[in-house]
């Protein structure tokens, strides 16, 4: 099992959590983004630098994860493209994508983006706050512990 995370957006505090977990469990831990990214010195964590461009990294994760590996993103169709392939996706906020809700997601995460395209403002998500931070690490932790190894 790998971990993938699409970097471009993912806070600082996950990509910390992350690269513990990396390094405790001995794991994997892919960082795709579209600038350089700093990772610390480990033989499990490394990143890739693509491309400038609308979804290009989504784009590499979609094209490079296995059934079995985790996907840490809030693109839901990114994490779409990854429940289809087996592997499953967990946001930044610690919310798991998975067969189950996957569809219903997509299809509200649709339904907004026409609203926003025709002129109505939904507002965004709140802030990324402590809780989330928290939400997030159990739900690491959660999944890691019921992982085939």
């Amino acid at each position: 099992m790998q971990i993938w995370v699409d970097a471009d957006a993912c806070p600082g505090v996950i990509k910390e959590i992350l690269y513990r977990a990396a390094d405790r469990q001995r794991l994997r831990l892919t960082l795709v983004a579209n600038q350089w990214l700093r990772v610390p010195p480990s033989p499990w964590i490394g990143a890739v630098q693509v491309e400038r461009g609308f979804d290009v990294a989504d784009k590499y994760i979609a094209a490079s994860v296995r059934a079995g590996d985790l996907v840490v993103t809030a693109d839901i169709p990114l994490a779409a493209a990854v429940v289809d392939k087996d592997a499953h996706a967990l946001n930044p906020r610690g919310e798991l994508y998975g067969r189950e809700n996957i569809r219903e997601l997509l299809d509200l995460r649709n339904f907004m983006d026409t609203l926003r395209s025709s002129g109505v403002e939904t507002g965004g998500p709140s802030a990324f706050g402590q809780a989330d931070r928290q939400n997030f690490a159990n739900a690491l932790d959660r999944f890691l512990v019921k992982r085939p190894r």
